[in-house]
């Protein structure tokens, strides 16, 4: 890691610590993620705590919840304090809800989605701001399937300073065809033009806004600009370990995290073991600069 890495990592890990009375906050690392305790989502959860949750969600990005049994509709009203849930066509769910995303993998699966860096739904006008996965049945061994989780403010915060004003004013296209590529992808996916340094809708915070998932070139740079720039981005993530945390999954732990300032990549290393979990989205502000 050089100066600029060090630095950057200085800067977050000198804040003063949440000032709590309401929930347990144990950090996953000094970065990202914490896991909260002292929460029933089985419950309305009172707004002194909530507003905790949400300090704590703004701060570290990814919130892990443990032992929480809790029903699909519980879920879902938790999920509605930070934003209204996305609604898929009746055509694209798996289900019988269009809010809730089933994720299952057996052992007649082929793959899972996302393995690879990634945040979800770039490509959308407004991606989605948050994201919230309850796991419901570990794989039968009773381990494996981590998700790892990528702090994208911390990665635009590592750039040198003239890196960062080259960046200052570009912009890139996002586009839902790349997850599909060697597959046949259906009709009419979106593509949208997001610039490449935003800003988080709440905390006004700079972020770097490309991922490996979506992104395929950025509009001001020649071809091989873009991919040289692109591809120095993208491997940022996997080489500087000190921008992630790893989250390991017990049944009924739920995830929350922003879907805006992180990547996150499945770890499938369970297979032929089955996992099953439910997964909802909240929606957000138009990305900005």
């Amino acid at each position: 890691m050089d100066r600029f890495g060090m630095e950057a990592i200085r800067n977050i890990v000198t804040r003063e610590p949440l000032a709590v009375e309401h929930i347990g906050i144990h950090k996953i690392t000094p970065i990202i993620g914490a896991e909260i305790s002292g929460v029933d989502l089985s419950r309305p959860v009172p707004q002194a705590q909530f507003d905790e949750i949400n300090q704590a969600f703004l701060a570290y990005h990814v919130l892990v919840f443990r032992d929480q049994n809790i029903t699909r509709e519980q879920q879902k009203d938790f999920g509605r304090r930070f934003g209204p849930l996305r609604a898929l066509p009746v055509e694209d769910i798996d289900g019988e809800d269009p809010e809730m995303v089933l994720l299952k993998a057996t052992q007649d699966s082929h793959f899972v989605a996302g393995e690879s860096w990634h945040t979800d739904g770039t490509s959308a006008e407004i991606p989605a701001f948050a994201q919230m996965l309850h796991l419901k049945e570990m794989p039968e061994s009773g381990c494996g399937g981590d998700t790892m989780f990528a702090n994208m403010h911390l990665a635009y915060e590592m750039l040198s300073p003239k890196m960062k004003t080259m960046l200052e004013d570009l912009t890139a296209i996002h586009d839902g065809a790349v997850p599909w590529k060697g597959y046949e992808a259906p009709p009419n996916l979106p593509k949208t033009e997001h610039p490449v340094v935003a800003r988080h809708s709440e905390t006004g915070r700079k972020m770097l806004f490309v991922n490996p998932g979506f992104t395929t070139h950025i509009l001001q740079l020649a071809d091989f600009e873009s991919a040289a720039i692109l591809d120095t981005l993208f491997s940022l993530v996997d080489r500087e370990h000190a921008l992630s945390c790893r989250v390991s999954w017990q049944k009924n732990t739920l995830v929350l995290w922003d879907n805006h300032c992180t990547q996150h990549r499945a770890i499938w290393d369970y297979f032929p073991n089955g996992r099953y979990a439910e997964r909802i989205t909240m929606l957000g502000r138009k990305i900005d600069r």
